[in-house]
């Protein structure tokens, strides 16, 4: 007998596979980070609406509620990961974890003199006295992983509804934010400016243009009256300037899509309505709408080069404004997801959250370069 019960010991601890722990639910306490992270930009937001220089305040409250609703939704991705993990590894061990509850029930309600008496005599009592005291606490340590397993599985469950709130009091908070920036844009007039060519003349360039390309050729012969502002050099810039929003690199310069269509230039996948800044300071060329390339602002950051970047929803400033770096130019495309949306992106998997595409396109005279060359792609 006592072969026998150290055998189905044996076979309950061997066979039940043990899922690594996660540091008592990293996602948790990811999405709690998150939240405060939120709030925080809550307060930055509040804060902003007296700040001496309001449009940099409230374009870093944008910014910091962008942040934390992309962290947010990374940490309820992994906490759908981790749940579905958890959830797979009871299915695949249902029948072990009913031998060990078996075991353990069988333990706890046998009084120990009970469970040590013998057959065979003394020596078979001591024998089994002395399986006891080795697997007792192995199985006490099984049900131990199993709690807090099954503890971490109803946190990430919980999880949702409070992040809901969270998400939404953080969309809400960005909504406002990109008001109030708007309208902080609108106000503001303590930008240098330079003095163009004529509007008349621009207009006429960017009707007449079928190309993009066909445009910045024009636009680099039509310069600006006056000298440039000195700014940073920006052929000494390669590899340092940042994206001018948050996002990954889709396609690269002359990359061909699956059409087997190429541009000259890079393709950033970003969130939909996402704040774009100024990646260096620079003098504002063209802003609007252009063909099919939605809204599209030219920077001019040195004499002969120019930034050209195309698919905004919205455009800020007017020709011939300079810029600082980090200044607001825009926002991306699209709408707002909702609350739901974000969770049903990331527990589903079924990418409900529809991405938005910058094209953006460097040219020195009437040549492009390569943007890969200048922007800190490294990074993202």
């Amino acid at each position: 007998m006592t072969r026998n019960l150290r055998a189905l010991f044996l076979t309950v601890l061997l066979g039940f596979p043990v899922l690594p722990a996660m540091g008592a639910s990293d996602p948790v306490f990811a999405a709690r980070k998150a939240a405060e992270d939120l709030q925080s930009a809550t307060r930055s937001l509040r804060d902003a609406r007296i700040a001496k220089d309001r449009v940099a305040a409230l374009s870093d409250a944008v910014r910091a509620y962008e942040d934390g609703l992309r962290a947010m939704r990374e940490s309820l991705r992994k906490a759908a990961v981790r749940e579905q993990a958890l959830r797979l590894h009871f299915e695949r061990s249902r029948d072990r974890l009913s031998r060990l509850l078996g075991v353990l029930q069988t333990l706890q309600r046998a009084s120990t003199p009970l469970l040590l008496i013998h057959p065979s005599g003394p020596l078979g009592t001591a024998r089994s006295g002395q399986v006891l005291s080795e697997i007792t606490p192995a199985l006490h340590a099984e049900a131990e992983e199993l709690r807090t397993q099954l503890e971490e599985l109803s946190l990430l469950q919980g999880l949702q509804q409070t992040a809901l709130d969270d998400l939404q009091a953080g969309l809400d908070g960005v909504q406002t934010a990109r008001v109030a920036l708007n309208a902080a844009i609108t106000e503001r007039t303590d930008l240098p400016m330079r003095l163009g060519a004529s509007p008349d003349a621009l207009q006429m360039l960017a009707a007449g243009a079928l190309t993009l390309e066909g445009f910045a050729r024009g636009l680099a012969d039509l310069p600006f009256d006056g000298d440039a502002p000195e700014l940073p050099p920006f052929s000494q810039s390669k590899g340092t300037v940042p994206l001018p929003v948050f996002g990954t690199l889709l396609r690269g310069y002359n990359e061909a899509d699956a059409a087997g269509l190429r541009r000259p230039g890079l393709i950033i996948s970003a969130p939909p309505v996402a704040l774009v800044k100024a990646p260096l300071a620079a003098t504002i060329r063209y802003l609007g709408p252009f063909l099919d390339y939605g809204n599209v602002i030219i920077l001019e950051p040195e004499l002969g080069y120019l930034i050209i970047l195309a698919g905004l929803g919205q455009v800020y400033g007017e020709v011939g404004q300079i810029l600082s770096t980090g200044d607001p130019i825009g926002l991306m495309s699209g709408n707002d997801p909702s609350a739901e949306d974000f969770l049903v992106d990331t527990t589903d998997g079924v990418g409900e959250i529809r991405q938005e595409t910058l094209y953006i396109e460097i040219r020195q005279g009437r040549k492009t370069v390569d943007p890969g060359d200048w922007f800190a792609l490294k990074n993202r």
